[in-house]
């Protein structure tokens, strides 16, 4: 009897470990494929590219809260780094010192802020994610364009000065991601629960 209990404890304690691992390995996978959903913007010296990646970011993070969407964009992030081809130019170890990697690493910071503002509200309202998701695209944001200059100025020796990444970086893709923040805050609005009857289902 004892041994029959504990194993019922066991599978109690797997199965939601078990689906956080699958919502989270949906959601990286989500990110994965907004990359190849993109427009790119022939800018020198790199090439910047609108994707839609960021409304799978905003995704995770206004239906999974801080741990579950910053781990999906870890493990996006993971095997990109790997070298299975998930970004937008590919992937790699040598993507750490591309200057664009900076806005990868600002999903993940993204993510969380948004996750957590997010958790402070029992029945968030539609203003309280759109404030969460422009929280997160000004984390976003600030993480990439400062990880830009910093690669391109003090790593790989491609000087530019900040009014070349303000522009190429920022002023030409933020408008886009701004109108993502907002379709996003209204589906995820409409979806929050239905999701969180699923997840408590099982």
């Amino acid at each position: 009897m004892a041994k029959a209990n504990d194993e019922k404890l066991m599978v109690a304690r797997t199965k939601p470990q078990t689906l956080a691992l699958t919502i989270c390995g949906f959601f990286a996978a989500l990110i994965a494929v907004g990359a190849f959903i993109r427009i790119t913007i022939p800018v020198e010296p790199y090439a910047m590219h609108f994707t839609m990646q960021w409304f799978a970011v905003l995704a995770a993070g206004l239906l999974l809260g801080r741990k579950k969407a910053a781990m999906s964009v870890c493990v996006y992030l993971a095997i990109g780094l790997i070298g299975v081809p998930v970004f937008a130019s590919g992937g790699g170890p040598a993507y750490l010192i591309r200057p664009t990697f900076g806005f990868l690493l600002g999903f993940a910071l993204a993510a969380y802020l948004i996750g957590l503002l997010v958790e402070r509200r029992e029945k968030p309202s539609f203003f309280w994610m759109l404030v969460s998701a422009f929280t997160g695209l000004l984390a976003y944001y600030g993480v990439g364009i400062f990880y830009f200059y910093f690669i391109s100025n003090y790593v790989i020796g491609m000087p530019v000065v900040w009014k070349v990444v303000l522009v190429n970086c920022c002023l030409l893709t933020i408008v886009p991601d701004a109108i993502l923040c907002v379709l996003a805050a209204m589906a995820c609005r409409r979806l929050t629960p239905g999701f969180q009857k699923l997840v408590n289902h099982y």
